[in-house]
């Protein structure tokens, strides 16, 4: 909005002409959605305890720490970083750009399902919110909208071909089964992120580490020079995502000053899931969605570890782990929670340097 507004009088006031600059209108989406957060975040946060008298059901299957630490803490903080990224990308984006509004298409329908989730739990008072099945159904009908949206707007043949990470020029068309590929990584990556946040502040850093991750990737493979110099896929337009890229950066520092350990908030499937599908279509659009599953490895080993945990006990009737998602693993064997957060942090900023490297080892 501010781009629109003010860089066209950048002809008589030459300071606007730093509006044409995505760099300065990436920080300043950082900027507005971490002071959002920051200017808000407590009086928001009260509301949501004037709403929610207990709080978050906690899980009776889970640890059973959290049902005495965590009880009356209250959920869907995810809606102040949704309203800080849209407000950081609506006022520094260039909303002439439809893969912006494919993006905040997935991150909005995916935070109002992940929302009705939440509201659900808190008015049956239960950790059981809307079935696996309608959740999936909602998803993938959102995520396969948007995955068509972009195979239209984007130049063939990478409207529907799938690029293949630190190898050059290769690239596999798909025809239109990328629609059903795409939509899977985008809910994919919403879902692993959800499972990820069972720990407070272990979902958000891993979520900024991979946002950071693809502004950079965003940002080159938008710019003719940059993705010429690297042999990565030149997608035209998609350097404005790094826009909404910076708002989540910015969202989610803000949020992690109340959900850092011990949480005054829980992000909940409000934030989960439309943060995660964010990403997943992020990664559609620049054409590094198997980038993303390296970036996003910890979500991957989280979402990994359900599947096996469930494989094995119907099939053998032994569970693998002692508990999952992996995270409740390590609570088991007794590591602290601050323990098993940072450690998982430590492993994001690793994964996300070998899936940047990707950029460069072709």
């Amino acid at each position: 909005m501010l781009y629109h507004f003010l860089y066209p009088l950048s002809d008589d006031i030459q300071i606007f002409n730093v509006f044409r600059y995505l760099t300065f209108r990436t920080g300043g989406s950082i900027v507005t959605a971490l002071l959002i957060c920051f200017l808000f975040g407590q009086r928001f946060i009260d509301w949501l305890k004037s709403k929610q008298a207990e709080g978050q059901p906690i899980r009776e299957d889970g640890p059973q720490s959290h049902i005495v630490e965590k009880q009356g803490t209250p959920t869907m903080g995810g809606l102040l970083m949704l309203i800080a990224l849209f407000l950081g990308t609506l006022l520094w984006a260039d909303l002439r750009n439809p893969y912006v509004w494919v993006v905040l298409f997935v991150t909005g329908s995916f935070g109002a399902i992940g929302f009705a989730d939440d509201y659900s739990k808190v008015m049956r008072k239960s950790s059981a919110g809307l079935s696996g099945r309608m959740r999936l159904l909602l998803e993938f009908a959102v995520a396969g909208i948007a995955v068509y949206w972009v195979a239209v707007v984007t130049t063939t043949p990478l409207n529907t071909s799938l690029s293949i990470p630190f190898l050059k020029d290769v690239l596999l068309n798909l025809g239109w089964v990328f629609v059903l590929f795409g939509a899977f990584v985008i809910v994919g990556a919403s879902n692993a992120v959800n499972l990820t946040d069972g720990l407070d502040g272990l979902a958000i850093v891993p979520v900024m580490v991979a946002a950071a991750s693809f502004a950079l990737i965003s940002y080159l493979v938008g710019n003719a020079v940059f993705s010429g110099y690297l042999q990565i896929n030149f997608v035209p337009g998609t350097g404005e995502l790094a826009v909404i890229a910076g708002a989540m950066v910015g969202a989610g520092l803000g949020f992690l000053w109340y959900n850092a350990p011990p949480a005054m908030v829980f992000m909940g499937d409000t934030g989960s899931l439309s943060l995660g599908g964010a990403l997943g279509a992020i990664s559609v659009v620049t054409k590094h969605e198997l980038v993303l599953a390296i970036i996003g490895g910890l979500f991957v080993f989280e979402a990994v570890s359900v599947i096996v945990q469930v494989a094995s006990f119907k099939l053998t009737g032994k569970r693998v782990f002692r508990m999952a998602p992996i995270h409740h693993h390590f609570e088991q064997l007794g590591w602290a929670e601050p323990t098993i957060v940072i450690r998982f942090w430590i492993i994001s900023v690793i994964l996300a340097l070998v899936g940047l490297s990707s950029l460069k080892l072709r």
